[in-house]
Parts: C-alpha cells; sequence; structure tokens
C-alpha cells in the first residue's frame, strides 16, 4: 500500500503538512494545498473537546487573534490556550474547511488529560529543555537567526503560495524533521510521545470515516511521527491510566501582543504585526508597510513626506539585494525606516516596533461563544457602560459626581476585590480628590481565567464580589486585612457585604492588643469614611469603630515607639505618618471632639522622648510645625538639642530625616527658615571625618529626594554664608526674597485668584483678614 508523506503526490495515504504555528508563508501554503488536493476531511492540532466549537469559526463576529481556552471545572485556574491568528495556519485550515463544507477536527491530546498532567500553560510554551527545531535547522544552513532564515526559505516565497506542487514544500520540510528525529528523538520534550500517540488514534479513525484523502494541519515537528508505522496497541497502550480532569472549553479574544515571544508565549513569534500585514496586503507589501509606518509617525507630529516613503522602500529593497535576500525581510524594512524616516533615531522606532511590529491587534468572539455566566453579566456591563476590553493601556478619568463613572468605578473596584485586576488606580489629573478617580486600565487574555475562577463565588459581578468579601472577612488574617477590605467594600458599592466585614472588624478590633496592628488598620478606616458622601453608603458605624482605634492608638503608640533599632524604627516612622493622616480624616468626618488635641499630646511626647529613635523624634517635631502647634523657636531648639556635638552623628542623620526628608517637603522649609538651616550646615559641618563616611547614605536619602528647584536655592544659600541672611522672627533678617512684614496691599490681590480656583465663596471684601 502506498502512501503520501509530508505532502508528497501519492495516493492512498493522508496528507501531513507540517507548519510552523504562526507564520504567514506557512498559512498561504496551507491554503493552496488544501486549494489542489482538496481532501475529504480536514484535521488540526489541537484540543479534540472543541470539536463542538469549530463551527463558530465562521461566524461573522469572530475576528481573530483569538484562541482555545480550556479550564478544569473544579480548578478554573489550571487552564491552557491555543491561541489562532488570521496568519495562522491552522485557523486558515479551519476557515478553508468550512467554507468548503469539509468536516473538521481536532487532533491531539485531550485537554482534560493535558491539564492533568502538566503545570498550565499555553500550547507550544517552552519548558526550558526542548530542542528549537528552527534554530537547529538555521544553524545548519549557516545562519545565526532563526527568524531570518525562517523568513528566508518559508515566508518570502511567492505571494500566493503556489508551486509546481503546492505540497512540495511541506515535504522537503517533513524531510528535515525526519533528520532532526533521528538525531535528537523526542527533543526534550518526552509528553510529545503521548500527544503523538492520541494524533496517531485519532487520524486512524477519520481515515475509516473519511477516506485515506484527509489532511492533517500539525507542527512539522510531528509529521515524522504521524508518518510513523505504530499498531493501536501500542499507541493505545502510552495512553493507558492517564489521569483526566473535567474540562469546560470556549473561544476567547486574544492579542497580537500575546502571540510575541517576548511576551513568554513558547510558540510565540517576533513581529505578529510584521506577520499579519504580509498575510493581509493583496500585493506591494512593503510599500504598504512603509505607508503604515509614515502615518504612524505623523500621528505623532514628526515630519515625513511621501517622498521619504518612496526613498524608504527604494533603501529597504536595496538593502535586501546587497544582504542576498529572498525579498525583504523585516530587518531591511527596520533599517530603511531608521535611516530615512527617523533619522538615525531609534526612539521613533520603539513606537514603530512596539505599534506596527508587535502589534495591539484584540480579536472578537460572538455572543454565541459558550461563556460562564459571571463573563455574560461582565459583558453586560461592559456593554452598557461602554468601557470595552482594549488592547492597549489606556488611562481613564471617572469623575464620581456622575452616574455612569461612578458604575465604572464600582465595577472595577469589585473585579479588582475578584482578582481581575482589569484595572490598577493611578495617580492622574484631580485624583487626590473624592470626587475623583484615575485608571489605568489593560486587558489580557489571562483575565478571563480569573474570570472563570471567580465564577464559583456568584453569576453576577455584585453576587461574586459579596460572596468573596463576606467570605474574605472572616478568613481575614489580620485586622489591617479586615480594614482593607471594608474599604474596598465601600469603593465597590458593596452595602450587603459591609454589615459582616464590620462585624469581623469590631470582633478583631477588640481583640487585638497590638498597637502595631491598630496603627496599621487605622488610614484604611479613615480614608473609607471619606467614601460616605461620594457613594452615598453610610459609615457611621465605621466611624465608630475608627474613632475607637485612634483612642486606643494615642494610648499605646509612645511605648511602643521606644527602644527601636534601625529597622523597627523605620516602620514606626511610617505608622506615625499614617495615624497623623487618618486623624485629621476623622476629625473632619465624624467631628470627634479631642482627637486632633489627644494625638497633638503623642507627637509632643514623641518628640522630646530620648529613648525614641532620633527618626521618629524628628517626624513627631515636623508635624507639629506643620500643623501649628510648635513655634519656630521651640522647633529650632528642638533641633540644637538632636544635632549637639553630644548627639551620635547616626541619631542626629536620622533625626534630620524625619524632620526635613524628601518626601514631607523638607527643602523649602530650609530655603524659608535659614535658622534650621544654619544648624543643619553647623551640624554637617562638624561631623568628624572619620564617622561622615557611615552617615552620608543616610544624608544622600534624605537631601536627594528634594526638588531640583530646592536643592539649587539650598545650594545659593550655603554658598552665600551666614552674612546672607538668618531667621524670621526676629532673629536677623529674612532669607533673600523674602520681606521683613506683611504687605498687605499684595496679599489682598491674591483673594479673586484663590476663589475663583477654589471656588470659596470669600466675599470679595474680606480683603487679608478672612
Amino acid at each position: 500500500m502506498t502512501s503520501r508523506t509530508g505532502g508528497t503526490a501519492v495516493s492512498g495515504g493522508p496528507l501531513l503538512l507540517g507548519v510552523r504555528h504562526h507564520g504567514p508563508g506557512s498559512a498561504r501554503a496551507v491554503l493552496a494545498a488544501l486549494d489542489h488536493a482538496r481532501p475529504s476531511a480536514v484535521l488540526v492540532e489541537g484540543p479534540p473537546e472543541g470539536d463542538a466549537l469549530l463551527p463558530l469559526a465562521a461566524h461573522g463576529r469572530m475576528r481573530p487573534p483569538v484562541a482555545l481556552l480550556a479550564h478544569a471545572v473544579d480548578d478554573p485556574g489550571r487552564a491552557a490556550f491555543w491561541p489562532m491568528a488570521d496568519f495562522s495556519p491552522e485557523w486558515v485550515a479551519i476557515r478553508w474547511a468550512s467554507a468548503h463544507g469539509v468536516p473538521v477536527r481536532f487532533v491531539d491530546l485531550p485537554a482534560a488529560h493535558s491539564l492533568a498532567l502538566t503545570e498550565p500553560k499555553e500550547d507550544g510554551a517552552e519548558d526550558g529543555r526542548g530542542i528549537d527545531p528552527i534554530g537547529v535547522l538555521a544553524w545548519a544552513a549557516g545562519y545565526d537567526d532563526p527568524e531570518r532564515w525562517w523568513e528566508d526559505v518559508v515566508e518570502h516565497r511567492e505571494a500566493d503560495g503556489r508551486t509546481a506542487d503546492p505540497r512540495a514544500p511541506f515535504a522537503a520540510l517533513a524531510e528535515a524533521m525526519t533528520a532532526l528525529r533521528e538525531a535528537y528523538g523526542d527533543g526534550g520534550h518526552p509528553q510529545d510521545a503521548v500527544r503523538e500517540a492520541c494524533m496517531r488514534l485519532q487520524l486512524r479513525a477519520a481515515r475509516k470515516e473519511f477516506g485515506d484523502d484527509v489532511a492533517v494541519v500539525c507542527g512539522a515537528w510531528h509529521v515524522p511521527a504521524l508518518h510513523a508505522r505504530t499498531t493501536v496497541a501500542a499507541d493505545r497502550a502510552l495512553l493507558k491510566g492517564m489521569p483526566k480532569v473535567r474540562t469546560e472549553l470556549t473561544w476567547v479574544p486574544w492579542t497580537h501582543r500575546r502571540l510575541a515571544r517576548r511576551s513568554g508565549y513558547g510558540a510565540g513569534i517576533e513581529s505578529p504585526g510584521w506577520y499579519g500585514h504580509l498575510f493581509g496586503a493583496p500585493d506591494r507589501p512593503v510599500e504598504r508597510w512603509m505607508t503604515k509606518v509614515a502615518g504612524l509617525l505623523r500621528d505623532t507630529d514628526r515630519t515625513v513626506s511621501s517622498a521619504d516613503v518612496i526613498e524608504a522602500v527604494r533603501l529597504a529593497g536595496t538593502l535586501a539585494a546587497l544582504r542576498g535576500r529572498p525579498a525583504v525581510g523585516l530587518t531591511e524594512a527596520t533599517d530603511a525606516v531608521r535611516a530615512v524616516m527617523c533619522e538615525g533615531s531609534d526612539v521613533p522606532l520603539t513606537l514603530v516596533r512596539d505599534r506596527l511590529v508587535v502589534g495591539e491587534t484584540l480579536g472578537e468572539v460572538p455572543e454565541t461563544a459558550p461563556a460562564v455566566p459571571l463573563q455574560r453579566d461582565l459583558d453586560r456591563q461592559q456593554r452598557r457602560l461602554r468601557l470595552r476590553p482594549e488592547a492597549g493601556r489606556r488611562d481613564l478619568e471617572l469623575d464620581l459626581r456622575k452616574d455612569t463613572d461612578a458604575a465604572r468605578s464600582r465595577l472595577l473596584h469589585r473585579l479588582r476585590l475578584l482578582g481581575v485586576r482589569w484595572g490598577e488606580p493611578t495617580t492622574g489629573r484631580g485624583s487626590t480628590g473624592t470626587f475623583r478617580e484615575s485608571w489605568r486600565l489593560h486587558w489580557e487574555p489571562e483575565l478571563f481565567v480569573r474570570i472563570a475562577e471567580a465564577g464559583v463565588w456568584g453569576t453576577t459581578v455584585l453576587g461574586a464580589a459579596t460572596a468573596r468579601a463576606e467570605a474574605d472577612a472572616v478568613s481575614a488574617p489580620s485586622l489591617a486585612g479586615v480594614t482593607h477590605l471594608a474599604e474596598q467594600c465601600l469603593l465597590a458599592g458593596l452595602s450587603e457585604a459591609l454589615p459582616v466585614v464590620m462585624r469581623a472588624l469590631a470582633d478583631r478590633a477588640a481583640l487585638d492588643a497590638d498597637v502595631g496592628h491598630l496603627a496599621d488598620a487605622l488610614p484604611a478606616l479613615a480614608r473609607s469614611l471619606r467614601y460616605g458622601d461620594v457613594r452615598s453608603t453610610g459609615t457611621a458605624a465605621l466611624g465608630e469603630v475608627a474613632v475607637g482605634l485612634a483612642e486606643r492608638v494615642c494610648v499605646g503608640l509612645p511605648p511602643a515607639c521606644t527602644g527601636l533599632d534601625a529597622d523597627a524604627a523605620v516602620e514606626a516612622y511610617g505608622r506615625v505618618d499614617g495615624v497623623h493622616t487618618a486623624v485629621g480624616l476623622l476629625a473632619d468626618a465624624t467631628g470627634a471632639e479631642g482627637l486632633p488635641e489627644r494625638w497633638a499630646g503623642v507627637l509632643r511626647e514623641l518628640a522630646v522622648r530620648d529613648v525614641v529613635a532620633g527618626v521618629i523624634r524628628g517626624r513627631a517635631a515636623r508635624l507639629l510645625l506643620d500643623g501649628g502647634r510648635l513655634a519656630g523657636n521651640e522647633a529650632a531648639r528642638l533641633m540644637g538639642l538632636a544635632l549637639s556635638p553630644g548627639t551620635a552623628p547616626a541619631d542626629a542623620a536620622a533625626w534630620v530625616e524625619g524632620f526635613v526628608g524628601g518626601a514631607a517637603g523638607g527643602g523649602l522649609l530650609l530655603v524659608h527658615d535659614e535658622r534650621l538651616l544654619a544648624l543643619v550646615d553647623t551640624w554637617l559641618t562638624g561631623i568628624p571625618a572619620d564617622t561622615f563616611t557611615d552617615v552620608l547614605p543616610l544624608l544622600r536619602r534624605t537631601f536627594s529626594a528634594y526638588e531640583p528647584g530646592a536643592r539649587r536655592a539650598l545650594g545659593e544659600l550655603v554658598r552665600r554664608g551666614p552674612d546672607a541672611g538668618g531667621g524670621h522672627d526676629g532673629g536677623g533678617p529674612a532669607a533673600p526674597g523674602f520681606g521683613d512684614g506683611l504687605d498687605e496691599a499684595r496679599a489682598e490681590a491674591v483673594v479673586p485668584v484663590l476663589r475663583l480656583l477654589l471656588s470659596t465663596g470669600i466675599p470679595a471684601e474680606s480683603g487679608t483678614d478672612g
């Protein structure tokens, strides 16, 4: 009995079309071979459970890149993807079969087995031990770049893929792979033997059903194994006793960026955007590519003329001829763009690589594709809120006074609570106010897996987030975790979950005696109180718990800040800052009487106790000064004591960091109060040389954080010396640029501008006395 080996035109056997998983040349060659052979059935590498989803490939709303997603029903995080682009040979074969009414099936190891056998990864992902067949062939041909070799021998064939016999290239590739298999065996992929046994069994079944005239589209590496003569019993023996799990499959959108090798996808390619262009361009691909590049650069305000486009095309062709390449490749096109359109600069070329060579194309899947109920609900909300997923990163500014923006905010916060991190809060324009939120959105295909995982909590985003919050409240490992959860519930509008969270919060707060835990929990509670007015959420119970925590912190924090080592002192420093901010928020939100005064007393105690670490004493003094609870002369006295000759240089440097650290605006403080600057300068110049190197890292960290303008002004003041000025409170002339008194006429002129900017409603006649 004769056979058809690797596409050789011999009757009586299957047509084996070995391909690279994503390549326009392979895709065109597969299309030409199928048109020529007209097989009775088409078999494609992929999980057989996906057969029921194949008719969706012909749906009008199905637009690649897409991927088959398989996940274990009982463990949705165990999942795998089979990505396909419009230039993937497998996708071309599926579409050809659909268009010609030919049966099409997947042939590979079922996902039920592959998910049970291995850790989740995308189909074709490397395990770090296997050989790269394309790389070996490229090296044998004298190429140092596998991508360039593949382009020359496959992608740069005639654009329509025709040869005298369209199946001949597959026969040549099969011969090369046979030689590699003889030399390298399984190539470091032992599981391939099981996969190929399964493929052979399914191929036999298809031949029995449809006859010998069937076509198989699979990775070229597998072709020798599919052609090998084995017995049914031997193949079944390899599959006997394999573990399996219950699985569900669907189609999900994919992106060109996730097809790129740099994303970690083992079967990926370097330039999916370029390959997509080559496959989709009807003619003159280089000219069309240069036109795309010119359009992109013009959108970024670079001047690119039609003459530049013509010159870039000519240069690319010349480079290809000089390098002996059969056609212009991406390397030649990129070199020409750099030289002509980018004037030799790689900066604009980075944009071209990101937007065009890789690309940001996001596929689309019809609504009729199977999906978990939670995904259906999310799809409905995305359409209603006009917040559709996009492949690239997108910045989103929300005004929470608007109903649509408020609903968008709740959706994004609910998804984050469920572990679906589509959006991340950022610092943007106006984001410091309670009515503004800034987000950075980035949809990735892996989020479909996270949604499937979150489906165990409910069938809607609201229901699932509520159930997840209630469960997390009970199991939270710390008080800070519960307070953070309370904040999330308010942000996400989970009013039904809030009572459960509040009960857990009250219980944890009552039992936790660690003042550090209480201090860590307080800031999130205080922030949460801001959201009541904005999101119409009651926070009375939250306020009571927060004020109680603040009272306990005021009692326990001073003893907790004594006798600390350097690392513990830095941690306590952060807690002092957090509690200070929280007390201010609590006073505004709850009207807690006496709380600010009690906290000021805590700061005074911390500022003057010698057993408290220097960084904490310095920070406490600075907070008192900024709050108007410490006079300038008293601040100077405390600094003088901290920087006295009897204080160890390391302790003094720590005090300086706490008092004038860059994050606290210390640079401007020293610029405006030269008494403090003189104290710091005198101390610095008096540090012994043998200890100066010990405190230098701490000093560098403190002063390098200042704004450039503040550093420049300080340098000028120090350069002028002590005769340039002194303090402000009668201790000498003011700092350069500052008068001795208040010019009321000039100050009054500012009030109309402030009223306009801040909308404070200050009466026009109020003057400076208001």
